[in-house]
């Protein structure tokens, strides 16, 4: 079916909530979609941070088919295999000890919140995180998003979430209170403009959380399960977290989160303190088992930290080249911003648009930096290719 068909079918019957380009994607392989004219796109999005093992992953397609010929639902009140596995190679990787399983980053992130304000007691029940964030579209991560944008038209939000200035920890310091039991932050800000956290700035973080005994809650739905070239980003910025959140690339596109813990602080909850229908669905668990396993082999890790330089050395060229529109490159791994200047701002959207009719997808985070997130198999060849199509949009700007 033809791309125009597709969209006006899609746009009789779907609420507006997305801004949609002017595509229907049919299939993908790897880092490539194809459109419904039999286009081709190659994809610096990959979902958005999801796709990391590329499109229509073999090892995945194959587990997924298997476990839906096996056992597609069963309620949380049983246990299955799929979830068991799962949650124990998380558990064996990471500085965690219980596991709770869910949809989606947004619901990782509300089950960190009501673990918190569980855990902290009666009477304490804020929750700091940081100007410049993002946590999820509930309504209680909507209030902890620190961008006022995500907030216009649905006040009044839930109470009890305020937002540091980025960087500034006497300013955070200043906002705890008797009623805090929480500070919750991205190790990088994803949708804030690929922003790392310094690694100096996460410790004193930490160090804070330990004096007024609070939960340090680490966001790793964007940047963990391989993204940054370590499991999980914790493990590059010597810090490690009460609580953690997954999901996006946890299932390479099939609906599943994560939030992680220790014995101590799971304690807090109790059966019928929180739930997920649908969390740890066998289907989803056996792709995120295969997710696991791939990213744990030899060298897979290794070799997304070498393409991450790579790609942070292209983008750092791209700056050097046009000064005008371009600062440089940041980020972590496989996610990298190109940072641009006010007069590259001003053309962020056409940048992005360009990119889009010359088959290439990227997208423009925080209103200041083009965001290049590709499925962590990406070759070194394929980043040259978007490389390539990046220059020539910049040399198309007036």
């Amino acid at each position: 079916m033809s791309n125009q068909s597709l969209i006006e079918r899609s746009q009789k019957v779907f609420i507006n909530t997305y801004g949609r380009y002017p595509v229907a994607m049919v299939s993908g392989k790897g880092c490539r979609l194809t459109d419904g004219d039999g286009r081709e796109y190659l994809d610096f999005v990959s979902g958005i941070a999801v796709c990391s093992l590329g499109h229509c992953h073999p090892g995945i397609t194959e587990a997924i088919c298997a476990q839906a010929a096996k056992l597609v639902h069963v309620s949380n009140l049983y246990h299955t295999e799929p979830q068991t596995a799962l949650a124990e190679l998380l558990v064996q990787n990471s500085f965690a000890d219980r596991v709770f399983l869910c949809n989606s980053g947004a619901e990782a992130n509300e089950a960190a919140i009501k673990l918190a304000r569980k855990h902290g007691g009666e009477g304490r029940y804020e929750i700091i995180s940081l100007q410049g964030s993002f946590h999820g579209r509930t309504l209680a991560t909507v209030a902890a998003t620190g961008q006022a944008k995500f907030h216009q038209g649905f006040e009044p939000l839930p109470a009890g979430f305020t937002h540091a200035p980025f960087g500034d920890i006497k300013a955070l310091e200043k906002m705890i209170t008797p009623q805090t039991c929480a500070i919750l932050c991205e190790p990088l800000q994803g949708e804030g403009g690929v922003r790392p956290l310094a690694k100096e700035y996460l410790t004193a973080i930490r160090a804070l959380c330990d004096q007024h005994k609070l939960l340090l809650i680490f966001d790793e739905v964007q940047v963990g399960m391989g993204r940054t070239g370590t499991l999980f980003a914790y493990e590059q910025v010597g810090v490690t977290p009460d609580v953690m959140t997954i999901a996006k690339a946890l299932g390479n596109g099939l609906p599943i989160g994560g939030m992680l813990t220790t014995e101590k602080i799971a304690a807090s909850f109790a059966p019928g303190d929180h739930a997920s229908t649908f969390g740890g669905n066998p289907i989803g668990c056996a792709a995120a088992l295969v997710v696991m396993e791939t990213m744990l082999s030899d060298n897979f890790l290794t070799d997304v930290k070498a393409k991450g330089l790579y790609l942070s050395e292209k983008l750092q060229g791209l700056a050097d080249k046009y000064p005008q529109f371009a600062t440089g490159s940041r980020g972590m791994g496989l996610i990298q911003g190109l940072v641009l200047t006010d007069e590259g701002i001003k053309h962020g959207g056409d940048l992005v648009m360009t990119l889009f009719n010359k088959g290439l997808l990227l997208n423009f985070a925080g209103n200041v930096a083009l965001r290049s997130i590709p499925p962590l198999v990406v070759s070194r060849e394929e980043i040259d290719e978007m490389i390539g199509l990046l220059d020539e949009a910049f040399s198309e700007l007036p």
